[in-house]
C-alpha cells in the first residue's frame, strides 16, 4: 500500500514537471508565431491598402465630359496587361497645330466600335480618374466609355 502511495505521488510529480517542463518548450513557439503574424501583416496590409486604393480610383471619377476630334491612333497596349489606347487631333482653326488627346478604353465593346472609325471625326464620352496606381488599367487618366462617328462639318 505504501508502495502504490510512494508511486501516485511520483506520477504527480511527473505529470507536475512535464506540464511545467511543455509550458516552458511552447513559449519559444509563441514568439515564433509572433513573428509570423508580423510578417503576415506587413505583406498584407500594404496589399490590402493598395488593394483599396484602386478600388477608389476607379469606381470614383475626377471629372466627365466630351470630346471630339479626329481619330488617329487606336491600338492595344502592354506586356502583361493590354489595354487600347488611343490618340484624338483636336483642331480649331483649320491649319493650325492640333492639341492631342491621350485616352484609354477599357470595354472591348466600345473598342471594336472604336477601331471601324479610325481617320473619321468623332465624339468621346470620357471620365477622369485620377492616382489609378500603375498602367495596368491604361497609361492615361482618360478612360473613354462611349464613341458615336460625327459628320464632318
Amino acid at each position: 500500500m505504501a508502495d502504490e502511495t510512494e508511486r501516485d505521488s511520483s506520477d504527480e510529480r511527473a505529470r507536475a514537471e512535464a506540464e511545467t517542463s511543455e509550458h516552458v518548450r511552447a513559449e519559444p513557439k509563441r514568439r515564433k508565431r509572433w513573428g509570423l503574424r508580423i510578417g503576415t501583416a506587413v505583406i498584407l496590409v500594404p496589399l490590402l491598402l493598395l488593394s483599396l486604393w484602386t478600388a477608389i480610383t476607379l469606381n470614383f471619377s475626377y471629372s466627365a465630359g466630351k470630346r471630339g476630334g479626329y481619330l488617329q491612333k487606336f491600338s492595344r497596349k502592354g506586356w502583361l496587361c493590354k489595354t487600347w489606347e488611343g490618340e484624338i487631333a483636336m483642331a480649331n482653326i483649320p491649319g493650325t497645330m492640333p492639341e492631342i488627346f491621350s485616352f484609354t478604353v477599357r470595354d472591348d465593346s466600345v473598342a471594336q466600335e472604336m477601331n471601324k472609325m479610325i481617320g473619321q471625326r468623332v465624339a468621346l464620352d470620357y471620365k477622369q480618374h485620377r492616382g489609378v496606381p500603375g498602367t495596368c488599367f491604361g497609361e492615361t487618366q482618360y478612360y473613354v466609355n462611349h464613341a458615336e462617328a460625327v459628320a464632318a462639318p
